[in-house]
Parts: structure tokens; C-alpha cells; sequence
């Protein structure tokens, strides 16, 4: 079984973090980090938003630190844990941005990313960055091929709807011959375009019922990762409800099963992984 982390501390959304997480920083994290990477858990994670606007800030939360900066800063204190993001905004970047600044985190980290992609919701953050909401689905999709022609290219070129580009050196390139692309979404479209376009699936917003009714519905490549969510888990209290957690959010079709654990401190959070790492048999 392969277990990821939504990284605490990064993101918090109202009535989901926890009330350590707010006063939680860098050193916190890195501590975490280090016993995630430790543990033999797959993947740590990372989000962006660039700028929420304050009515929107109250359901979806105003913290959403820089997954590059953060990344960077992580992989100096890990060794084999993935560093994923989860999601980048594929409409707030040209896909040669990506694959120079994200190219160089997977040399950094020594081939350990994985970029988690979405095509994006939010409106007004479209708006605030200059960047077209409309159609942004197709655009998103060119994007995804401009990627896949750039990743681990030091001179990539790439003539598609909307991006278009040849006779340029993006050095240093992906240290990976294959960066993973993991497409976000909760609807039959995010399932079908990460199958024709990625490496995965990272959905969320549905219980394991509706994620299955959804894969049951669209044919994967072999080797296709299906990355479902397993939130609140408590191993230290409940070891066996965990256990048959994971054991049903596989049994709906992941691959990977990426988590969120209850905790009351980072010591605490650390504590929890130990017990989880033995419950899912991660060493």
C-alpha cells in the first residue's frame, strides 16, 4: 500500500486545520517532514492559490504557502519522500514557466516530483492575474501536452492551440525522463483527461462511492494512479477503523491513498504517523 500526506500547516481551511497548524511553522514542518520521508510514506503535498479574495477566503481559507519555495526548502531535509503539488493552476502559468521552475525542484530533490494539476475554479483569481477564465478547459489541455513535449527537455518545442514554441533551451530540464502528472478535479471530465493526457487522478469532493461510480465509467492506462483521499484518520485511538479505512479506499480503486490526521501538536502529528506507518505496513 502507498500512503500520502496532505501536508498540515500549508493550507487552512476553516473548520478543517487544526488549531496547532495556525501557530505551526517552517521548523514544524520540516520536522514532520523528515519523519513522513522516514516513515516510507510516498508523497508530501503542497497547494496554490496566488491571492483569495476575502469573501471567498472564508469557506476556502486565505493560507496557501508557495509550493516551489516550500518544496525546495523540503527536499534539503528529505531523501525519498515525493513532493507533490497538488494543485498548480495550469491557467496562471505558460507550461515552459512549469517545466523551468519545477525542472529545476525535481534536480533539487533529485527526480522526486510530481506535479499535481488543475485547470482551475476560481474566478476571481483569473481575473486578479490576468489570466483568461473562458475556455480554459481547452487551454488547459494544450498545456498538458506543451508539458509533457517540455518536462525533461533541455531544448523543447511544442506547436499546439494555444502554445507554440521551438528553437528555446529550458536548462536545467527535469531530472526525470517522465515527471508524474496528476490532474485534480472531481468530475467525469478530470477523470477522462488525466487518462488521456497524465499519469493520474487526484480527486476530491466525493465519498468512496462516488469516486468508484466515476472510474467504473472511464478506461485507464496501465501503471495509472488513482489518488483518493482517507480524511481524519486517528491510528494512535483507532488503529483497526483506520485499517479498514484504507482497506475500503483501496477497495474503491486507489492506488495511492493520501491522508489527513488528527492531531493536537506537531509532536502529536508525528507521533500519529509512526502508528500509521506500522498500521499500513509502509516498513
Amino acid at each position: 500500500m502507498k500512503v500520502g500526506i496532505v501536508s498540515p500547516v500549508v493550507t487552512a481551511v476553516p473548520g478543517v486545520v487544526a488549531p496547532w497548524e495556525q501557530q505551526a511553522g517552517i521548523a514544524e514542518l520540516g520536522t514532520i517532514a523528515e519523519a513522513a520521508d522516514r516513515l516510507g510514506f510516498h508523497h508530501l503535498t503542497c497547494s496554490e492559490h496566488v491571492a483569495v479574495p476575502t469573501d471567498v477566503a472564508q469557506q476556502r481559507g486565505a493560507t496557501y504557502w508557495d509550493p516551489l519555495a516550500t518544496f525546495g526548502y523540503l527536499a534539503a531535509r528529505t531523501t525519498h519522500i515525493r513532493l507533490a503539488t497538488q494543485v498548480l493552476v495550469l491557467g496562471y502559468h505558460h507550461p515552459l514557466e512549469i517545466a523551468k521552475r519545477y525542472g529545476t525542484l525535481d534536480q533539487v530533490s533529485n527526480g522526486r516530483l510530481v506535479l499535481g494539476l488543475g485547470v482551475g475554479s476560481l474566478e476571481a483569481e483569473f481575473d486578479l492575474l490576468d489570466a483568461p477564465f473562458a475556455g480554459r478547459g481547452g487551454r488547459a489541455d494544450d498545456a498538458l501536452l506543451a508539458l509533457r513535449a517540455s518536462l525533461g527537455v533541455e531544448a523543447p518545442a511544442y506547436a499546439g492551440t494555444h502554445y507554440q514554441f521551438k528553437d528555446v533551451v529550458v536548462r536545467p530540464a527535469a531530472q526525470q525522463d517522465r515527471v508524474p502528472l496528476w490532474i485534480g478535479g472531481s468530475s467525469i471530465k478530470s477523470l477522462q483527461r488525466a487518462a488521456a493526457l497524465a499519469d493520474g487522478w487526484v480527486p476530491f469532493g466525493l465519498d468512496l462511492a462516488g469516486f468508484r461510480a466515476l472510474l467504473e465509467k472511464v478506461d485507464r492506462p496501465e501503471g495509472f494512479e488513482v489518488v483518493l483521499p482517507a480524511h481524519g484518520l486517528d491510528p494512535l485511538a483507532a488503529p483497526e477503523r483506520v485499517s479498514a479505512k484504507l482497506d475500503a479506499t483501496v477497495e474503491a480503486g486507489a492506488t495511492i491513498v493520501s491522508v489527513t490526521l488528527r492531531a493536537e501538536s506537531a509532536s502529536h502529528y508525528i507521533e500519529q504517523l509512526e502508528a500509521l506507518s506500522a498500521t499500513a505496513g509502509l516498513r
